[in-house]
């Protein structure tokens, strides 16, 4: 690659995927923070509160950022061979026939880091979709 898609003026590179899936933002949200943890984030005993920390057994860490009920939840994240950390969020938005699932991460190093990030989130979101369905 060798173009400035995802580069910020000020966040690093970022990237977004998003996805429509066939039910209520409710239930969505319920599958986010209980069912569906282990398939987005990893195999890990997450605090799901402003300030709580995490660690997957692959070694992934970070806290809880922010949390709105049925909307956005935004976390750090960081894998065990990063020097920095990064912020990854999940957004739900109403839409016709259910409810539009964002993933956003930003703060990346590099574009060879948005790149892997980039097939990562697909891979996962694909997943996410297949659950929910």
């Amino acid at each position: 690659m060798n173009d400035s898609t995802g580069l910020t003026k000020d966040a690093g590179w970022e990237l977004g995927v998003r996805r429509t899936v066939d039910a209520p933002v409710d239930e969505v949200w319920e599958y986010i923070v209980v069912d569906g943890v282990r398939t987005w984030l990893g195999d890990t005993k997450l605090g799901l509160h402003k300030g709580d920390a995490y660690e997957t057994t692959d070694g992934t860490r970070g806290e809880i950022r922010s949390r709105t009920d049925e909307l956005r939840l935004r976390i750090t994240w960081q894998p065990d061979d990063w020097d920095h950390d990064s912020t990854f969020q999940i957004t739900l938005t109403p839409a016709a026939g259910g409810t539009t699932i964002g993933f956003h991460h930003e703060r990346l190093a590099s574009e060879d880091e948005r790149a892997r990030m980039l097939e990562h989130w697909t891979g996962v979101m694909d997943r996410v979709v297949a659950e929910l369905a």
